[in-house]
């Protein structure tokens, strides 16, 4: 018998699946934070418990409300049919090698962006786990490190136009000062997070970008920005 985060998932599979892909749902279901939903889809470890991440019964009903659903209908069965989604297997990777999807949209490195039909300049990478265990000490569940394609230059000489970001999704959280994917004022940015005595700092390795200081609340952590990679001229 599927228990109600089953349903909801596979619900969520089919719903994504009518929408066109993870970023058209979440922006017509109005979720805040668009990483949520690559989480339950692929069912990414809690930083904290370790166990996977799946939709509460309030966010369920949310989403029902936005999309002018029924109540109760993310909780319900509706069938075997299970749509096409751009899911990766285990099988459909080599043995021995470990597959990076794309994080929905670009991310500023600037005054941010909008994710919104951003041209990619990577859209999946297989890398072999050796490599995976040399740069970050372990290998990840499928689906934790998603890779995003950096844009502007307010992280030079650090980050350029184009570079490749690895993220840790699990980390949606303020893990120390580093770099995270964060998610400003609707804008999805890579930015240093900084925690000062009178607050969290928002900098910029180009110094022609100025530091402030956030808000509370006005800064949503998205991801932790773990290996960068660019295709750069010699």
């Amino acid at each position: 018998m599927r228990t109600v985060e089953e349903i909801r998932r596979q619900n969520l599979v089919t719903l994504i699946a009518e929408r066109g892909g993870q970023r058209a749902f979440a922006e017509a279901a109005r979720i805040k934070n668009p990483a949520q939903v690559s989480q339950w889809v692929n069912r990414s470890p809690n930083a904290t418990t370790g166990k996977p991440r799946v939709m509460s019964g309030t966010t369920a009903r949310a989403i029902e409300s936005a999309l002018g659903l029924t109540t109760g209908w993310m909780d319900t069965h509706h069938g075997d049919e299970s749509p096409v989604v751009s899911q990766v297997l285990e099988t459909e990777t080599p043995a021995g090698y470990v597959r990076f999807d794309l994080f929905e949209g670009g991310a500023g490195m600037g005054a941010g962006l909008v994710n919104q039909d951003y041209p990619e300049v990577v859209r999946t990478i297989e890398v072999a786990e050796w490599e995976v265990r040399k740069k970050l000490g372990y290998l990840p569940q499928p689906g934790r490190i998603q890779i995003i394609t950096g844009r502007g230059p307010s992280m030079r000489p650090k980050l350029e136009d184009g570079d490749i970001i690895w993220i840790d999704t699990t980390c949606d959280y303020f893990d120390g000062d580093d770099y995270y994917l964060i998610n400003i004022g609707g804008e999805t940015q890579i930015k240093m997070l900084q925690k000062r005595g009178d607050g969290m700092y928002v900098v910029s390795v180009n110094p022609d970008f100025p530091t402030y200081r956030s808000e509370e609340g006005e800064v949503s952590i998205l991801g932790k920005a773990l290996i960068h990679a660019g295709l750069r001229r010699f």
